[in-house]
């Protein structure tokens, strides 16, 4: 089984798009699990360390994609998953199974799939977790779309929750990565209340911990995470675009006046 399971390995050609922060060490996984891969990148410097660990780089988009078994996309915003679309959709070929992962929300997903050809499969699956959960496999996938003939490459990057139709993963990330980002915010605000009001910052941290905000104290003080301030604006912006949110609309306008945290992790915010 083992034997037959690597030979599926070797003959399944990836394409993997986005080599930032989370689709490099992506892209790393499946290359160490003994996928043939292609890389692309508009900085094609990104490229480098993989490439000398056995991947292919591709000049553009579409020679990445051309003649691929799977397609993997891990994009910034629905304006750059777009722009890839317009350069993949030509050279995809039927029997294709393009994965999107990027954060981009149920209506840019739909338009990706309005915009495929005939025999070509797309599935959204957006993914919970930073870099330190994409590097060890641990990612959580919100998978829209048929994901049963891609299972096994799947199960490298993450665990999978099958959220139904194409559309409905990208939808539960908003949902998913709104309440997390807002709770981080919340507990920003409550450091900062203690602080005004004298208490010790070890007190403070401790009793929050052990309070039902727990997790989230866990993610405002992690370390080994990245997900940047400006990116988190992006996706509660892709919230707020849906419903009436005025909780969320306050922590927008937060993110989005942090101009000088735009880089930085969303821990930040505690300072």
């Amino acid at each position: 089984m083992n034997s037959e399971k690597a030979k599926t390995k070797k003959s399944t050609t990836v394409a993997f798009l986005g080599l930032g922060n989370m689709g490099a060490p992506m892209a790393r996984r499946l290359l160490a699990a003994g996928y043939g891969l292609t890389v692309w990148n508009r900085t094609a410097s990104k490229a480098e360390a993989l490439v000398a660990e056995g991947a292919v780089a591709a000049a553009s988009p579409a020679d990445a994609v051309r003649g691929a078994d799977v397609v993997i996309t891990m994009l910034a915003d629905p304006a750059a998953a777009l722009a890839v679309a317009d350069a993949i959709v030509p050279a995809l070929r039927a029997g294709t199974t393009w994965i999107d992962t990027s954060t981009v929300g149920p209506d840019t997903v739909r338009e990706l799939a309005s915009r495929l050809p005939e025999g070509v499969a797309l599935i959204d699956a957006p993914v919970m977790g930073s870099v330190d959960r994409a590097a060890t496999g641990e990612l959580l996938i919100l998978a829209g779309g048929e994901t049963a003939p891609v299972a096994g490459l799947l199960a490298e990057l993450g665990s999978v929750t099958r959220c139904g139709e194409v559309g409905t993963g990208a939808a539960l990330k908003l949902v998913l990565i709104s309440g997390v980002i807002g709770g981080v915010a919340l507990v920003a605000e409550s450091l900062r209340l203690a602080t005004a009001l004298g208490l010790p910052p070890e007190l403070t941290r401790s009793s929050l911990a052990a309070s039902p905000l727990g997790g989230l104290v866990g993610r405002a003080f992690a370390t080994d995470a990245y997900f940047p301030v400006a990116l988190a604006a992006k996706d509660v912006s892709l919230a707020t675009g849906v419903a009436g949110l005025p909780v969320l609309e306050a922590v927008r306008g937060v993110l989005v006046g942090r101009g000088d945290l735009a880089g930085e992790d969303l821990s930040a915010l505690r300072d």
